[in-house]
């Protein structure tokens, strides 16, 4: 009911598309734990992948790649539990951008939108 974002259908799309497997593991109960949280439902966390061409080209850093979904402007909050000690904008071939660097504070990174746009971010971690 009511329009695709009120619907849901972008997240809906995504479980169809890319299920949850089930992974036999012990009946120890684990906490709920999350690597990364956007605060906005028009952004969608598209990719998260080891930086570099090759896994050992960057093993302490992340890129994070996020797409505006609903067709509207709008700030987000990215949060991680990881260790980030630098947040830089990356183009998508992963080269730094000439001024990129993102302030971490603490709620995450705070990142703005225009329609449709694709952002890829390259997050440093601490060993």
């Amino acid at each position: 009911a009511g329009s695709f974002q009120e619907a849901g259908v972008i997240q809906q799309a995504y479980n169809l598309n890319f299920p949850l497997h089930v992974v036999p593991a012990s009946s120890a109960q684990c906490p709920a734990w999350s690597a990364f949280s956007v605060s906005s439902p028009a952004i969608v966390l598209e990719t998260v992948k080891q930086a570099g061409a090759r896994a050992e080209d960057r093993p302490d850093a992340v890129v994070v790649r996020l797409y505006e979904a609903h067709g509207s402007t709008v700030t987000t909050w990215l949060q991680t539990s990881l260790p980030v000690k630098e947040a830089i904008l990356c183009d998508l071939l992963e080269h730094p951008m000439a001024q990129g660097r993102l302030p971490l504070e603490h709620r995450g990174l705070r990142l703005s939108f225009t329609p449709f746009h694709v952002l890829s971010i390259l997050l440093l971690l601490t060993p």
